[in-house]
């Protein structure tokens, strides 16, 4: 159901992004999503990792401001119109999604989203009883 999220502020600079992926590959980490939104001046990059407590630990000690946040996860069909029955349920719930990413798993034909909203349990609560399939950090 929840799914644990890096969060890097970057300054937006050419190579800084290349930088970050170089600190996680030879800390070992792989990363399974990636996100970034930017300014003029600087931009957040979100990521999900196969392990993000050693992502933060490397990034800080190579200078970079990391954190880590829970996200709602579900999955979909891989088809027009199953992202919105999702959203408009929430919509209805009168749920505020700050901020999403989505990917699809070609293997499995179904794709993936992560909303970042106030209330993760209630979120989830209401997804779970309108049948919508909840992932965790496993499903990744």
């Amino acid at each position: 159901m929840l799914v644990n999220q890096i969060a890097v502020f970057l300054e937006n600079r050419s190579g800084r992004i290349a930088e970050f992926s170089r600190v996680l590959s030879d800390a070992g980490v792989n990363i399974q999503a990636m996100s970034i939104a930017d300014t003029e001046e600087y931009g957040i990059l979100r990521a999900i990792t196969d392990d993000n407590e050693k992502s933060i630990n490397a990034l800080r000690k190579n200078g970079f401001n990391a954190s880590s946040t829970d996200l709602v996860g579900f999955s979909v069909e891989d088809k027009p119109g199953e992202m919105f029955k999702v959203l408009d349920i929430l919509e209805k719930a009168k749920i505020n999604i700050g901020y999403l990413y989505s990917f699809a798993k070609s293997s499995k034909k179904s794709a993936v989203i992560l909303i970042k909203v106030d209330d993760n349990e209630g979120t989830a609560s209401i997804l779970a009883q309108n049948g919508i399939n909840l992932v965790d950090q496993d499903i990744l």
